[in-house]
């Protein structure tokens, strides 16, 4: 009989310890983009690209465009230019079409959902009960947006 309380206790442990995880990773994907979203520099000046970039879409908007387009980082648009590349070739023409793709789904995608689904991707990574968190069917909204959105930069860019 003692057995079967404790396993129960246990049990009760494992769903408060649960929920409070739940609660712990829905802040932080709440919080992530605000925290990021401070890197952004307000302002940025339009550039036309020539030469061999003359393919590639503009990495900032028109003047009088607003500020929406391009709310993604620098460095969050470098990463994935660096993730890119060792992906698909290091060379001049891989980081224009990188550089493009990139471009494509900032203007598809929101800096804030970005985030939230490459948060997502990168925690179902990780073994064990905490990474099971980011496999449940709410967290695939997200990366199906994210998913749309490349496979459209795929499309324009490569």
């Amino acid at each position: 009989m003692a057995a079967a309380g404790m396993s129960s206790a246990r049990a009760s442990v494992r769903r408060r310890g649960r929920r409070g995880a739940a609660a712990l990773v829905s802040g932080l994907l709440a919080l992530a983009p605000a925290v990021l979203m401070a890197e952004v520099a307000p302002g940025a000046a339009s550039v036309t690209a020539a030469g061999p970039d003359a393919g590639a879409v503009a990495a900032a908007p028109a003047v009088g465009s607003g500020q929406q387009w391009n709310d993604y980082p620098t460095l969050a648009r470098a990463d994935y230019i660096f993730g890119c590349l060792a992906a698909n070739g290091q060379d001049r023409e891989t980081m224009r079409r990188c550089a493009c793709s990139i471009d494509v789904i900032a203007s598809i995608l929101p800096y804030e959902a970005y985030v939230s689904a490459e948060t997502v991707l990168s925690m179902r990574l990780a073994v064990g009960e905490r990474a099971a968190l980011f496999r449940v069917p709410a967290t695939d909204a997200q990366v199906a947006e994210l998913r749309r959105a490349q496979a459209e930069a795929e499309m324009v860019c490569f």
